[in-house]
């Protein structure tokens, strides 16, 4: 009796169930491995082994997750990304991958992604930053319509978080709605006082309201908390008095400010137009003066000059050079009769 030859396709099944098991058996020994390793907090260790057991298996979920876990705490977000993704195949739900990839994105600043991963978060009723993720991820694509809408339930999940205010404020800020941003702004820096940047922008959106005293109020606490004070605070600053009555007092300051910016024509020009309205024409006369040392042909300092002698009572030399500044510029004639009634 003859024994019968087996047949190549059992032959090639027979050997693929061997090598099935065999791939089954060290999937499963090095994913006990990690689990050794992460329980016992070697997270380096753990990943090797992770990766060693999708290497054999790429259909086993658990060992997905666990490496893409172990990957983020050794910040391998080029191994966790794939991992999370790779799970999603696996698990078409799967929370712990829509959580971590939100989060990935977002620490990375790939504010698209982190939106589409965020709100299937939500899809999931999953963590309680969602609305946080995608209002900021919002914010910083400048879409500010969606933004405002999630920070704005952000602020209720997180009431403490003074971020989100302070989100909501620069979106303002950037609408060029300063009413609104001051408000959004002044709860941020009362709630985090730690701030001084953001101090100092509350200051710089109640000016543009204007609101020129609240913009002083926070201009001095913005330095009180650490802000620099350079020459951009001083001259706010300085124009914030001046708006708000105290001519003199921020006269005082544009004029530290130009001791560093000696040849500053705009601070010159402003400086010198304040003096003016303030009745203090010598003064004026100097600083106008000043331009003119730096630009003879600034026809509008020249103007100015003659107004002042004017107002000084030496009317001829100041129609005078009035008169010579019209020739250089002619447009400065309509300036005659507005500038005699101040």
């Amino acid at each position: 009796m003859t024994m019968k030859t087996p047949t190549t396709a059992f032959l090639f099944l027979a050997v693929n169930t061997i090598a099935f098991s065999q791939a089954a058996d060290s999937a499963d020994f090095y994913f006990k491995k990690g689990l050794e390793e992460k329980n016992n907090r070697r997270f380096l260790p753990a990943l090797n082994h992770f990766q060693k057991s999708v290497n054999f298996r790429q259909d086993l979920a658990e060992a997905q997750k666990e490496l893409g876990l172990a990957a983020i705490q050794v910040n391998r977000n080029d191994v966790a990304i794939p991992a999370f993704q790779k799970l999603l195949t696996l698990k078409k739900d799967d929370p712990i991958a829509f959580e971590n990839l939100a989060n990935i994105y977002f620490r990375n600043r790939k504010w698209n992604e982190a939106i589409v991963y965020a709100k299937k978060m939500q899809q999931l009723k999953l963590g309680k930053n969602s609305n946080y993720i995608i209002g900021k991820s919002n914010y910083e694509v400048e879409n500010y319509a969606e933004a405002n809408t999630y920070l704005e339930a952000a602020a209720k999940d997180e009431p403490a978080n003074a971020e989100i205010p302070y989100l909501i404020g620069r979106s303002y800020v950037d609408m060029s709605n300063y009413k609104a941003a001051a408000s959004y702004m002044e709860k941020a820096v009362s709630l985090d006082t730690t701030k001084p940047r953001w101090t100092y922008e509350c200051g710089l959106a109640f000016g543009a309201i204007p609101n020129d005293k609240m913009a002083i109020k926070y201009y001095l606490l913005a330095a009180e908390r650490g802000y620099k004070t350079d020459n951009d605070y001083y001259e706010n600053l300085g124009d914030a008095y001046i708006a708000s009555g105290e001519a003199a007092r921020g006269v005082e300051l544009l004029k530290k400010v130009l001791e560093k910016k000696p040849s500053d024509l705009v601070l010159l020009y402003n400086i010198a137009e304040i003096l003016y309205r303030t009745g203090k024409f010598q003064e004026a006369i100097d600083q106008w003066d000043k331009i003119l040392l730096y630009d003879k042909q600034n026809a509008k300092a020249l103007y100015m000059i003659g107004l002042a002698y004017q107002k000084m009572g030496d009317k001829a030399k100041g129609m005078q050079l009035c008169d010579k500044a019209i020739s250089m510029d002619p447009s400065l004639a309509n300036m005659r009769q507005k500038k005699m009634m101040l």
